[in-house]
């Protein structure tokens, strides 16, 4: 069994997500978010520890991009990643999105 890692508490959740890395791009799901992170659902490859390109879609349709470190892969189920760089916006979007 894997440790928790994760310092923020989680929230299950379901949002669509692109996301582009060395594989190219991808559309997948988000299945639990939190301002450290979160865990996708996708059949795309990445490599831990490769920094990809996110955008999740708001509630609103817009779409909010992030950045993020692959933490963790699982192939043929999904990754975690760990955003890198948030700015003030971003958090709280995301703040906004755990809190609904």
């Amino acid at each position: 069994m894997m440790d928790e890692r994760r310092e923020e508490e989680r929230k299950n959740i379901t949002l669509d997500v692109r996301w582009e890395g060395g594989s190219g791009r991808h559309a997948a799901r988000i299945s639990d978010l939190s301002l450290g992170g979160c865990y996708l659902d996708t059949l795309g490859q990445v490599e831990v520890g490769e920094v990809i390109g996110v955008e999740i879609k708001l509630p609103s349709g817009e779409w909010l991009p992030l950045r993020g470190t692959v933490a963790f892969h699982h192939p043929g189920l999904g990754f975690s990643i760990c955003f890198t760089f948030l700015t003030d916006e971003e958090q709280y979007q995301l703040t906004q999105i755990i809190n609904s």
